[in-house]
């Protein structure tokens, strides 16, 4: 006890004589090691490109001038732009309503206090790791090569990867729920279902809405890019126009994609509201 009062009393000192202890001292060294890192890697990445600067700022007014044509929106295309644009709406639905019931089933498989069986809950977090380490864009081309190209292949590999998202968010979720809740529970003798479908379940409804949301806006975004590779939808649209110097259709469809974005996320925002 006397020990722990002279650390006090020293501790004290410094702080009259100006000096602030800092407790984290051996974890505060790592930020300038990773900073100086950061900017080695930066070094090393900027001579393996060979990337000329000089030549890149004396190009900035060609970007301006490219913008300017996409701002000279075209409608005479509306129907095509509006026929693509729904097709990527419905690629990211599905693909995304896939995914979240397949998430639920192997988010609760890779949640360690569902069935309590650490070995197999790892076994699929590294299943899934490895799935998500994947890029979206190679999934789909995968997709490509087995359905062919279109809508199916651009649904099938967002799925992959969406799930592997939704199993490591879900089980995240559902891990966070207080162990005492689940030990009441199981005191009563409900299954270990019961337990998943009555507590578990409902105490993450509100971080399965907002991890849904934003993989919602992901989709969104890659199903735009993805269409440029021939998954469909508007992204096809958006890669032609702009390889004819069509600008003013391109233009417009990016601007409906942006539109759409910014309004997909003010739903999900509103939606959380309500949960919460």
């Amino acid at each position: 006890m006397s020990e722990h009062v002279m650390s006090q009393e020293r501790q004290l000192r410094r702080t009259r004589s100006g000096k602030l202890k800092i407790d984290c001292a051996e974890k505060d060294r790592t930020i300038p090691v990773f900073m100086g890192s950061v900017v080695v890697l930066a070094i090393i990445s900027e001579q393996f490109l060979h990337i000329n600067w000089m030549r890149l700022a004396s190009r900035i007014p060609d970007v301006g001038d490219i913008f300017w044509k996409l701002l000279h929106f075209e409608f005479a295309n509306m129907d095509l732009i509006g026929t693509a644009l729904l097709e990527t709406v419905s690629i990211t639905v599905l693909s995304t309503l896939y995914s979240i019931l397949l998430g639920l089933f192997f988010g609760m498989l890779a949640a360690e206090n569902v069935f309590r069986h650490k070995r197999f809950s790892r076994f699929v977090q590294s299943f899934f790791t490895f799935l998500r380490a994947v890029p979206t864009p190679i999934w789909v081309l995968l997709m490509m090569v087995c359905l062919g190209m279109g809508p199916a292949a651009g649904i099938a590999g967002l799925c992959v990867h969406t799930t592997a998202f939704f199993t490591k968010s879900f089980a995240q979720s559902f891990e966070s729920i207080p162990e005492e809740t689940l030990e009441a529970l199981e005191a009563t003798g409900v299954a270990r279902l019961g337990v998943f479908m009555n507590a578990v379940l409902p105490s993450s409804l509100a971080q399965i809405v907002a991890w849904t949301g934003m993989r919602f806006e992901i989709n969104f975004s890659e199903c735009a890019i993805l269409g440029m590779v021939g998954a469909g939808g508007v992204g096809f649209v958006i890669s032609n126009s702009i390889q004819g110097y069509d600008y003013g259709t391109a233009g417009i469809a990016i601007f409906l994609v942006f539109l759409l974005a910014y309004c997909i996320e003010r739903i999900f925002v509103k939606v959380k509201k309500q949960i919460n």
